[in-house]
């Protein structure tokens, strides 16, 4: 099973916790796992289940993903049901 898989694993679990723990507008910070071409994954300090989603679609132009191990803050945005990521918009973004 790769990282993602077993991510994925352990964040559906516990969604239902997360998605009442972490609402939109909550303030979080972490640190970026992986980049992908559509954004950066990261791992959210004091919530060791969540997985994180920096989407590319909500990056400005001319900036960069953050690299993996870059810290990063910011806050949620929404949840992704489906597939039980944390939507996040970078305060590096806005």
């Amino acid at each position: 099973m790769d990282w993602y898989q077993e991510r994925a694993r352990r964040a559906g679990g516990a969604w239902e916790g997360t998605v009442a723990g972490l609402p939109p507008g909550s303030r979080v910070t972490g640190v970026v796992i992986a980049t992908r071409p559509f954004g950066a994954f990261v791992a959210l300090d004091g919530w060791p289940e969540a997985l994180g989603l920096a989407k590319v679609s909500r990056m400005p132009r001319g900036m960069v993903l953050p690299a993996p191990g870059e810290r990063v803050a910011g806050e949620v945005f929404w949840h992704e049901d489906h597939n039980h990521q944390v939507l996040l918009r970078l305060d590096a973004w806005t």
